[in-house]
């Protein structure tokens, strides 16, 4: 087991240094969409290079950002019913989500983009619109977003195990946004008990 927690851990590493890189395209973007917004009511002038180009930017922060955001507990989850199991049910949900519906989807997700972007790659395939960008590095985007979400999902998997079996600590505990929105729920919570107590 030992052997698989250092997997784990170079994948959570590789995931986690990616996305912290590529999150700074909302950057770029930002600054695209802003010199195109310029452009066009200063100049009269606009370019379907420059529209394309900003959701490829998005694109790409979402499918590539994905994993890391999956590693540090940030995708929406829906725990009004989950939060009322036992600790021990809540762990076996998720191991079972990861395994039965995460890792399928994505190999699912992988094996049939690269049909999609190996035909678009092998002709050079270009946007419909006038001026517009190559179409396959897009395309390529969701191999790439996939395949490193398919790859955390078996970290996950991995220190979910490691954790039932008491070989980790359990790291279960909210994390980022979603931590401070727990804690502000406990915080409202607690106020609202005192002062039904005081009055």
């Amino acid at each position: 087991m030992q052997g698989l927690l250092k997997v784990s851990r170079i994948i959570d590493a590789i995931n986690s240094q990616i996305g912290k890189k590529v999150a700074w395209l909302i950057l770029l973007a930002v600054i695209v969409a802003t010199v195109n917004a310029l452009v066009r009511k200063i100049f009269n002038m606009s370019s379907n290079a420059w529209l394309e180009l900003q959701w490829m930017l998005f694109g790409a922060v979402f499918l590539m950002c994905a994993s890391w955001t999956l590693q540090v507990k940030e995708h929406i989850r829906i725990d009004i019913l989950n939060s009322q199991l036992p600790k021990r049910v809540q762990q076996w949900i998720d191991l079972l989500g990861h395994l039965l519906f995460l890792l399928p989807f994505c190999a699912l997700m992988v094996y049939h983009s690269w049909p999609f972007f190996w035909r678009s790659y092998a002709v050079n395939e270009q946007s419909l619109s006038a001026g517009g960008l190559p179409q396959w590095p897009a395309k390529g985007l969701l191999i790439v977003g996939f395949f490193m979400l398919f790859c955390q999902g078996i970290s996950e998997v991995i220190k979910q195990i490691a954790i039932m079996r008491g070989l980790m600590e359990d790291e279960e505990t909210l994390r980022g946004h979603a931590a401070a929105a727990e804690a502000e729920a406990q915080r409202l919570l607690d106020q609202a008990k005192a002062q039904g107590l005081a009055s």
